[in-house]
């Protein structure tokens, strides 16, 4: 029998357990006679465009089994290069490629955009000639992945994750602003997700029997920045002092947007946030307590932090990454692996598989029976879905000098074969 390798990829932003989905590939490659060695591409599709692709096999074990604690996507590198119908030199070159190092898997880890890439490679690979299966699994903590009603998949590994570090960090604010309040009577927190709330959602499972005077802004519920002066005040005049969460899509107007390469607005690199706008509107408005409105936008932190991650994201990412392996091998290319729940009490989910094709570019928003009828916060619902993905305990933090250990892979690229190339995107540069 012809052993093939498998190569995988990262795309887009990472997730506090990216990793674990890529520790589970490795592990479960190792389980099949047909694959013989795994490489990864270093920085996702660029890597294999410029034919960058490290050998997993050489590196040390050890090394390897840290990918579990390891947040981000340093181990192997990411990218957000989009391959769009105007670039088929790079098509072809990755044909080549993946040819040139008989690649007979391609694993995809990645969000809406990663899966039409991968869709595109499959459907390029049969158009070729190539013997390729190309297996998405999915990543992004955004949780927009698939459809509101969840029959393509429940949640995504990275959310749990990222809604965990909101919940901790939101506890955290509670006290700060309770303590702070004379003087800085609103707390303004600005949550990622473009035009999905699920993010800011998760800030109420820090107070699911909504003690605090919390609101929550979503892109979904049509509110803007004079009716979030009308609910925050009203808050005021009851409570002194409010908890405010935006999502950084939420309508603030012009942000001076910038873009990556995706075409998404990239708000850690725009001019302005939401988060200050909405701090600027309200001390301009003014407020019904004493003391000003302060802002808080975490950025990056709530998709690479390790120490907030949830035990059931990362042992869910690795297991759909393990499963990735298992299905690419017995029902071949066009699919993405999955996570459909079987129930919440006890919280038991299953993998399974869903067509590239189906999921690549989808995108969910929070469902309108989840949020409450004056949009400013979530009903029990939702609480009741999200509140298992954060877990009961603790995750293993590796220590070493009173830091945290990560995994530390060697840069042991595999031989070039193929002509040296300048993909398509570099060129418009």
């Amino acid at each position: 029998m012809s052993r093939k390798k498998a190569l995988v990829a990262f795309g887009g932003g990472p997730s506090p357990v990216i990793n674990a989905s890529l520790a589970g590939v490795i592990e479960r490659c190792r389980d099949h006679d047909s694959i013989g060695g795994v490489y990864a591409a270093w920085h996702g599709v660029e890597g294999i465009l410029k034919e960058e692709l490290i050998d997993l096999d050489r590196q040390d074990k050890e090394e390897l089994d840290r990918l579990k604690w390891t947040p981000a996507s340093g181990s192997i590198g990411t990218c957000r290069y989009k391959l769009s119908g105007d670039q088929q030199e790079d098509f072809e070159r990755i044909v080549d490629v993946l040819r040139a190092h008989e690649i007979g898997y391609f694993f995809c880890i990645g969000g809406n955009d990663t899966m039409d890439t991968a869709d595109k490679v499959s459907h390029l690979s049969r158009a070729s000639g190539l013997d390729l299966v190309v297996a998405g699994i999915p990543k992004t903590i955004d949780n927009d992945l698939g459809d509101e009603e969840r029959t393509l998949i429940d949640h995504t590994p990275g959310y749990g994750s990222a809604a965990r570090y909101w919940a901790m960090i939101m506890q955290n604010a509670e006290e700060e602003n309770r303590g702070m309040c004379v003087s800085e009577c609103v707390s303004v927190f600005q949550a990622m997700g473009r035009r999905s709330g699920y993010i800011t959602a998760a800030a109420r499972l820090a107070d699911p029997n909504r003690t605090w005077p919390m609101q929550l802004y979503f892109a979904e519920a049509g509110h803007n920045l004079e009716t979030l002066t009308e609910h925050v005040n009203r808050e005021l005049e009851r409570s002194g002092r409010c908890l405010v969460v935006v999502s950084e899509g939420f309508d603030v107007g012009s942000v001076g947007e910038a873009r990556d390469g995706f075409g998404h607005i990239e708000y850690g690199a725009s001019r302005m946030t939401a988060a200050q706008i909405v701090v600027n509107h309200l001390n301009q408005a003014g407020l019904q307590a004493r003391g000003q409105a302060t802002g808080q936008v975490p950025g990056i932190l709530q998709r690479s932090t390790s120490a907030y991650r949830s035990v059931v994201d990362q042992e869910e990412a690795f297991m759909v990454g393990s499963y990735a392996v298992d299905m690419a091998i017995r029902y071949g290319t066009g699919y993405m692996a999955t996570m459909l729940r079987l129930s919440d009490h006890p919280y038991r989910i299953r993998c399974d598989r869903v067509p590239l094709r189906t999921i690549a570019n989808s995108e969910r928003f929070l469902p309108p029976e989840w949020i409450s009828r004056d949009g400013i916060d979530v009903t029990d619902d939702f609480i009741r879905y999200a509140r298992p993905l954060l877990g009961d305990e603790w995750p293993f933090i590796p220590l070493e000098g009173g830091l945290q250990r990560f995994a530390r892979l060697h840069m042991c690229f595999v031989d070039k074969r193929c002509p040296a190339y300048v993909p398509v995107s570099y060129r418009k540069a």
